[in-house]
């Protein structure tokens, strides 16, 4: 397919200005192994990170400091020599961390299978002092060590100037303030994922700042829908829309996601529920907004989407269980995704069934309804378990939390049955659980449609209050209050602590208890 240009023109006509903001680091501290502390490591404050600069700094000093939020954006630093002159380059090590563990393990123990070259650290040797240094490199971060590995017997160094700016494209004081009398937990939880969201918009919705800082179209749905309730930076999510609309796969495909530089381009990653994510996507821009014109150019992108979803379906109406087709649906190795596919496609048809009744589009209309009704006939025939009253996926006819959550989203089952699979869901709690916010946030979303409130309310607090808990002032990529070293990379270090797909308590807030 390639690039569509004019689509991708409109993208870069809007693109953000980013916002930015000076920062200082707050306090020095510790960082000490405690088996009882969250992945073992305690933070303790031992100074205040302004008395720093009259600290002097030689071979094998080290400092750790802490800017007491989470930060992205640009490291300064203003050294100066300490004693007779230099004679030698000065060798510093700096080490950035999002969690106490990134700076607490060392890197040369790393053995994910994702690149180290994520793990943020860079060695400087600085030939003239004194100096002020700004990196090139942008860092997400919160805690900050830095390692004076050599100078010389004769001087040491001094840091006059440590600093931060930070850059979003999001403009948090047009962010509404929650009214008076909301808990103090779920204000907080507000609070956090406003933040989380803020620090993944840069001049796209990035799923990770610091890793993998790029959009993925999975991330920018619920990305979207939280900046809806939050930051109203609309031309944000349309310029999305049309970088994914405008560079498309081979077969018409959208990517799962693009890259921005050197110039946009879109990865050659397909996952099947990502590209059916695109009707459901510009569905919610379109509600949230009323940008007709923006609906009209890109509906037939939607559209195209929705038939190749459909083309996996067989003879019987399933979603071909292939697992050269991959589906995302969660992190989870031993997920069976069949189900959960079938439900994304049901649920992604109804959402372009609105757009096309509304476009008047009466022949693919007519296409969508029946792709609907052949897919959710099928679903009940066929992956409907009565005896267990569940669904269950695969030739093994597994059953899994991601299956039934999804398939009340898709509506196969009447609301009151939807209700009921969810209550029993939870009562019986099938051992393949979710693993992910994004999971989780999905769990969340077919509770409240349901109707079951108390019990949605119930589960924000038992997985994000519980992140809050363990430190959290961002949410993150991935989290199983049952095993928090859990990484689908091999090592939680190369985890992302601040992550798109987590952001959404605060549109569940904003938008179901307001």
């Amino acid at each position: 397919m390639g690039i569509q240009q004019t689509f991708v023109e409109t993208a870069e006509s809007i693109m953000p200005a980013l916002r930015q903001d000076e920062v200082s680091p707050l306090h020095i501290v510790q960082i000490t192994e405690d088996q009882e502390a969250f992945q073992s490591w305690r933070t303790t404050i031992v100074g205040k990170a302004e008395d720093l600069k009259e600290r002097p700094f030689g071979k094998g000093d080290s400092v750790i400091l802490d800017f007491g939020d989470h930060l992205v954006g640009y490291v300064s630093l203003a050294i100066k020599p300490v004693g007779s002159p230099p004679d030698a380059p000065l060798k510093l090590k700096l080490t950035w961390g999002e969690m106490p563990c990134e700076i607490a393990e060392p890197f040369e123990q790393y053995d994910g299978w994702l690149s180290s070259s994520w793990l943020q650290e860079e060695t400087l040797f600085v030939d003239v002092l004194p100096t002020e240094i700004r990196l090139p490199r942008r860092y997400c971060f919160r805690y900050m060590k830095l390692q004076v590995l050599d100078t010389s017997a004769k001087y040491k160094v001094a840091f006059g100037h440590i600093g931060c700016t930070t850059v979003t494209s999001g403009d948090v004081s047009r962010v509404a303030t929650l009214p008076d009398g909301l808990e103090e937990d779920l204000a907080a939880m507000d609070r956090i994922a406003v933040k989380t969201l803020q620090d993944c918009m840069q001049t796209v919705f990035e799923d990770g700042p610091k890793r993998d800082r790029r959009l993925w179209i999975g991330d920018l749905r619920l990305q979207a829908q939280a900046n809806y309730v939050t930051f109203n930076n609309n031309d944000l999510v349309r310029r999305c829309l049309y970088l994914f609309g405008g560079m498309r796969l081979a077969d018409g495909a959208v990517g799962a996601c693009v890259f921005e530089h050197p110039h946009p381009h879109v990865d050659d990653t397909r996952l099947y529920d990502y590209s059916l994510f695109f009707a459901a996507t510009l569905h919610d821009y379109f509600e949230a907004t009323g940008d007709r014109t923006t609906l009209e150019e890109l509906w037939p992108v939607a559209m195209e989407q929705l038939r190749i979803g459909a083309n996996r379906l067989d003879e019987r109406g399933i979603v071909k269980d292939d697992p050269t087709w991959w589906c995302f649906i969660d992190w989870h190795q031993e997920l069976n995704k069949q189900v959960s596919a079938q439900a994304v496609l049901i649920y992604c048809m109804r959402r372009g069934l609105a757009l096309a009744q509304l476009l008047g589009k009466g022949n693919e209309a007519a296409y969508i309804q029946a792709q609907i009704d052949f897919a959710a006939g099928a679903a009940k025939a066929h992956l409907w378990d009565n005896e267990q009253g569940f669904f269950v996926s695969g030739e093994d006819r597994q059953v899994s939390w991601a299956s039934q959550v999804w398939m009340a989203l898709a509506e196969v089952l009447s609301p009151e049955e939807n209700a009921a699979l969810l209550n029993r869901l939870v009562e019986v709690s099938p051992a393949i659980g979710m693993n992910t916010p994004y999971m989780h946030h999905h769990f969340i979303e077919a509770l409240f449609s349901c109707g079951l409130r108390e019990t949605a309310v119930e589960r924000m607090r038992a997985y994000w209050g519980e992140m809050m808990k363990d430190g959290a002032d961002t949410f993150w990529e991935l989290y199983n209050p049952d095993d928090k070293k859990l990484s689908p990379y091999g090592s939680n270090l190369i985890n992302s602590y601040c992550h798109a797909w987590s952001c959404t308590p605060t549109y569940f807030i904003r938008r179901y208890l307001l």
